[in-house]
């Protein structure tokens, strides 16, 4: 049987995000300046929240306010918890609605793609990533970057990432 999947913890994190967007000008902050990240299904949520413009757009607002989103090492296709609602295999591939790579489109915020070494990270992570870099480019995304952190497993890579992610808020990234 095949359940129809609940994107709970995408619309919590969206809902988290429209919040800031709308409330960091009364805590000093700037909104033009707001970046997403987070890791493995936490990066899987980042690229939803600034590639899906439903999400957002629940809240009438747009990704294309963020500043840029920085997804450590996530899913680019259907996160896990959704297939494995429907009854799939951890390695059965899906790319629908509920996959990053499905809502490719020029003009996103910028993207820090970073995942560990190819060789040590999780379930082809890295070539997950490698490849939705370049549908991005060839999409017309062009502010687009993919590091791989040679060496790092999919847990300990946190660290290293952190430091691209200053870079590229930073504005230091070729």
């Amino acid at each position: 049987m095949l359940l129809r999947p609940r994107p709970t913890c995408t619309r919590d994190a969206v809902a988290a995000v429209a919040w800031t967007l709308r409330n960091i000008a009364d805590y000093g902050g700037d909104p033009r300046r707001i970046y997403v990240s987070g890791h493995s299904a936490g990066g899987y949520l980042t690229s939803m929240v600034g590639l899906d413009t439903t999400y957002l757009g629940e809240f009438g607002l747009h990704p294309d306010s963020l500043a840029g989103l920085i997804p450590f090492s996530g899913h680019t296709i259907t996160h896990f918890t959704p297939r494995q609602e429907r009854g799939l295999q951890w390695n059965d591939i899906v790319v629908d609605r509920y996959a990053p790579i499905q809502h490719l489109r020029p003009g996103a915020p910028p993207l820090l793609l970073i995942t560990g070494d190819r060789e040590r990270e999780l379930f082809g992570r890295y070539e997950e990533n490698a490849y939705f870099w370049r549908m991005l480019r060839l999409s017309g995304q062009e502010r687009t970057w993919l590091y791989e952190l040679e060496g790092f497993d999919h847990g300990n890579m946190v660290v290293p990432a952190t430091l691209l992610t200053l870079d590229f808020v930073r504005g230091r990234l070729p």
